[in-house]
């Protein structure tokens, strides 16, 4: 990775999380883009995120960074002269704050501020995480929509077109949805005549299997071991439904205006939800925040139903046969959601 390309200055974006926070910051870096348009626009982010980095439309290139636990990573390897420009869409605090400064950008843009300084933005509580960042922006004079959100079409053919994607798994055990409702979702909506596909990322080749036994489904339509992101993208942005609780996929959905389904828990849809359109329905039964990162199911999770996901389901389902809102091409980047 180059700081700089044929002379143009750098902006440094820091967003290492997972591929939900990414695209939860798809209009902050639209935004950016937009507003230096002659600058070389770099994301540090995980490596495995580089090819939803570049779905994005506004990404030049990516700055390998991580932690782990969702922690702040080390910057101190960033090649070349400072950054002109840097942006902490990591973070609130100062840890993320500093690990930009010690790069010494001309200008930095942030919620937390320099050491010794009161606070001149802060987070809201609640507000949705594709808004605060905007907001921060908008603080800083750059113009920003939280609902340009929307990926251009998947140049890749998808493995099952027009099917039901069924995710059960998540990063945290806290927003995972006990596997024998997803199974009794996936047996009902197979028995309906809809074709319906498991997916799962690494580590969840025993939960997709469980799943997938269990609701009879045919190994073909089995995707274990976490399908490389653009045959995630290009399998969901075809599909008639996705049906998961609240991780990538599900904003992977929004962003290619496929209906969905999303289980909420320990987090309410108005801080990480889809966009308020009939197409999405996020269930969630009202209750105290919990930990998006626990270990056992929440039991806000836990409320919600086989019947309830049925009847969200059939609502936004066409008949078996039918056209889907997944067969027709999805919004180009730049478009807002509507």
């Amino acid at each position: 990775m180059s700081a700089r390309r044929a002379g143009r200055p750098a902006l440094l974006v820091l967003r290492a999380l997972g591929l939900g926070d990414l695209l939860a910051g798809v209009p902050a870096l639209r935004a950016l883009r937009r507003a230096f348009p002659d600058h070389h626009l770099v994301l540090a982010a995980p490596e495995n995120l580089r090819e939803a980095a570049e779905a994005t439309g506004a990404v030049d290139a990516q700055f390998p960074a991580y932690a782990p636990g969702r922690g702040v990573p080390d910057l101190r390897h960033w090649p070349g002269p400072p950054p002109q420009i840097a942006v902490d869409l990591h973070g609130t605090g100062f840890l993320s704050r500093e690990a930009l400064a010690v790069l010494a950008p001309e200008r930095l843009l942030a919620y937390a501020p320099p050491p010794g300084r009161p606070a001149v933005l802060r987070p809201r509580r609640p507000e949705h995480e594709r808004e605060r960042w905007c907001r921060l922006l908008r603080a800083h004079g750059v113009p920003a929509d939280s609902g340009d959100l929307l990926l251009a079409p998947p140049r890749l053919a998808s493995l099952a077109p027009d099917a039901v994607v069924v995710h059960p798994g998540a990063d945290a055990a806290a927003r995972r949805w006990p596997a024998e409702r997803y199974a009794e979702v996936a047996a009902t909506l197979a028995r309906r005549g809809h074709r319906v596909v498991v997916t799962g990322g690494p580590g969840e080749d025993a939960l997709v299997g469980a799943v997938a036994d269990a609701a009879g489904i045919a190994p073909r339509d089995v995707f274990a071991g976490g399908l490389p992101f653009p045959r995630l993208s290009a399998l969901i942005a075809s599909a008639r439904l996705l049906i998961s609780g609240d991780t990538g996929p599900a904003h992977l959905a929004a962003a290619h205006a496929v209906p969905s389904v999303t289980l909420f828990g320990p987090v309410p849809p108005s801080a990480w939800g889809p966009p308020p359109l009939p197409r999405h329905a996020a269930l969630w039964h009202t209750g105290p925040p919990g930990d998006p990162h626990g270990t056992v199911p929440d039991p806000q999770l836990l409320r919600i139903t086989v019947d309830e996901v049925l009847t969200a389901a059939a609502n936004r389902l066409p008949p078996p046969g039918a056209a889907s809102a997944g067969s027709a091409a999805p919004g180009a980047p730049g478009r807002r959601v509507r």
